[in-house]
């Protein structure tokens, strides 16, 4: 029994550093942005060891099955059993400490079931970085797992059967509760999770402390598929809560448009927040010469949710993408489907695979009948970027569709770009900052595309409607600084405008389908989270944006973000938080409740 005791307590305390190990190695990796001491990876490492002591019993079970089945058998299967064991579990530590220390600085969050959604395109994965990277990566990986494994192999195992075996059973009995209690987290009510070791006001030491381990077992076990969790509320009061926020009726003072049956352009610039305004001059100018919405912030922190939000004014949801779920997708209001039953014509341009986060689903279930998309594009013009075909091409393609289209018809087109996103290949530079110089791309392919659109007969009768999908981390700014990261700009341009005006209103992209709706006098009921945010009847300002399980929540008190893992605000900045709070529970509540019902 020694023997075998001693052998369980050496494979847990190797476990156990190798996940304090990843800790320090996620640190150094990701400290740019990050200023931390020494004293701060010691925090780091104390405050996040009940979660690695907990994690760490997860891989202890097989080898203490293996060891009780010895009692009885000195069987080499036995031996091979634990081999192979050890040959998986250090390949998927290793897929772990690496994906989450990789993943970090363009998610900014700890390594989760969210990952998976996109693996179904893993050339789109890795359209975002070189071949450089992915085979560093790899090789990493690689001699990872065999470090790892040898390192569990080199533990000495024991050599006999022990003596007494009636005591051996009982010791081995009595260790199950050990794992039991200790997996769990203790006796108490509250179980093990993430945010027992969440202790800093700075989220990246947060972030450090959370094994990655157990992150991506946590979030896989509590999938959104179980809406339970979001259950803070009788439904009466739930409902009573937001009904000041969701308002689904316009009341008219006046009108922006020149008519109420303009041909439209919706155009998605990707990752393109206000945090990159200062290097887009063209769109600054365009801000003075459209319709410029300028407290609009993001649902979202990735396309396919933006994408959904801004075309079916349906809200995003923290842990999973609406776009991913074609049975609920379906589903959605869409602008799309409601302007087809006015005789628009729908399109949908993208230069990148369409397929990719089950987009081509979602937009043909939702009425765009007319998908162009990479493959219609030349040899040559689809190994222009990574993600596909550059902007400055699909922009031509854009301007063709809406200055050949049928003068007399109603047009509807929807747009996503895609070269402003990893790894930032475009085919000019003017600044040195990649990232920066991306955008100045962007915003010349934008520029030129409006002088020339302006210049045909369909400039006329054309509304614009320019959103990013989304905003991104970039720098020192991220999800800790949330109405610089998650504000975008939101603009309507063209001749069907009637002139310039900045509507200083507090907004979310999902309000653009109720609010354009209103403008052409279209009903739009069955938009339920979509508000009409020039209409009276809009009387209580938001703007709501989540990501992995957290949420953010902006009215005229100020702003609050709420982490539903760690049960705790990571940013309050408002003269209600607690009221605040509760609201953001609501919506939260009420918006899974549609979705599960849906």
């Amino acid at each position: 029994m020694r023997q075998r005791l001693i052998y369980l307590i050496k494979v847990y305390a190797l476990t156990v550093i190798l996940f304090m190990v990843a800790k320090v190695v996620f640190m150094w990796a990701n400290h740019e942005g990050h200023a931390f001491s020494a004293g701060d990876v010691w925090d780091v490492i104390s405050h996040g060891l009940s979660l690695d002591l907990s994690t760490a019993l997860y891989a202890l079970i097989v080898p203490f099955l293996i060891s009780i089945g010895s009692i009885w058998t000195e069987s080499r299967w036995l031996r091979r059993i634990l081999c192979g064991y050890y040959t998986i579990i250090a390949i998927a530590f290793t897929l772990a400490f690496v994906a989450d220390t990789s993943l970090y600085p363009f998610w900014g969050f700890k390594l989760n079931a969210v990952c998976l959604q996109y693996f179904d395109n893993p050339a789109e994965i890795g359209a975002s970085v070189s071949g450089l990277y992915m085979a560093i990566r790899l090789l990493l990986i690689i001699i990872g797992a065999i470090a790892i494994w040898w390192m569990y192999f080199r533990i000495p195992m024991w050599d006999k059967k022990p003596s007494n075996k009636k005591l051996s059973v009982i010791g081995d009995l009595l260790l199950i509760p050990l794992f039991i209690i200790g997996i769990r987290g203790g006796i108490d009510e509250s179980t093990t999770n993430i945010g027992q070791v969440y202790y800093s006001q700075e989220q990246f030491l947060n972030h450090s402390a959370v094994n990655p381990v157990f992150s991506f077992l946590y979030s896989l076990s509590h999938q959104m598929g179980d809406t339970s969790k979001y259950n803070y509320m009788e439904e009466e009061e739930c409902e009573a809560l937001v009904k000041g926020v969701f308002t689904t009726e316009s009341t008219f003072s006046d009108t922006l448009l020149t008519t109420t049956r303009p041909n439209i352009a919706i155009i998605l610039l990707e990752s393109c927040g206000e945090e990159f305004a200062s290097v887009m001059p063209r769109l600054q100018q365009l801000k003075k010469e459209g319709i410029y919405f300028s407290q609009c912030y993001g649902n979202s922190w990735r396309t396919d949710r933006g994408t959904v939000c801004t075309l079916s004014g349906y809200p995003s949801f923290p842990s999973l993408s609406v776009m991913k779920m074609p049975e609920k997708s379906r589903s959605l209001p869409s602008i799309a489907r409601t302007l087809q039953q006015e005789n628009y014509k729908t399109c949908f341009l993208y230069g990148g695979d369409i397929n990719f986060t089950n987009m081509r689903s979602y937009l043909i279930s939702t009425g765009w009948e007319k998908l162009t998309w990479k493959a219609d594009y030349t040899a040559e013009e689809q190994s222009t970027a990574q993600w596909g075909v550059r902007d400055d091409i699909t922009f031509q393609t854009l301007h063709d569709q809406i200055s050949k289209a049928d003068p007399t018809g109603r047009l509807l087109i929807g747009y996503s770009t895609l070269s402003s996103h990893e790894p930032w290949d475009v085919p000019t530079k003017e600044l040195d900052d990649e990232v920066l110089n991306a955008f100045r791309y962007l915003d010349n392919c934008l520029g030129d595309f409006i002088d020339r659109m302006k210049s045909t007969a369909a400039w006329d009768n054309l509304l614009i409607v320019l959103v990013a999908d989304h905003g991104i981390n970039y720098k020192n700014i991220d999800e800790q600084r949330p109405l610089e990261r998650n504000h975008i700009p939101m603009l309507w341009l063209g001749g069907a405008v009637k002139g310039p005006r900045t509507v200083n209103i507090l907004c979310n992209q999902t309000d653009i389908c109720a609010t354009l709706l209103g403008q052409m006098r279209l009903n739009h009921e069955d938009f339920r989270f979509s508000r009409d945010v020039l209409s009276k009847s809009y009387h209580y300002p938001t703007a709501v944006h989540n990501y992995n399980n957290a949420q953010l929540l902006i009215d005229s008190t100020g702003h609050i973000l709420y982490d539903f893992d760690a049960k705790r605000f990571t940013v309050s900045n408002s003269k209600e938080p607690e009221r605040m709070l509760r609201l953001n529970k609501a919506i939260l509540q009420v918006t899974t409740k549609d979705l599960k019902e849906r």
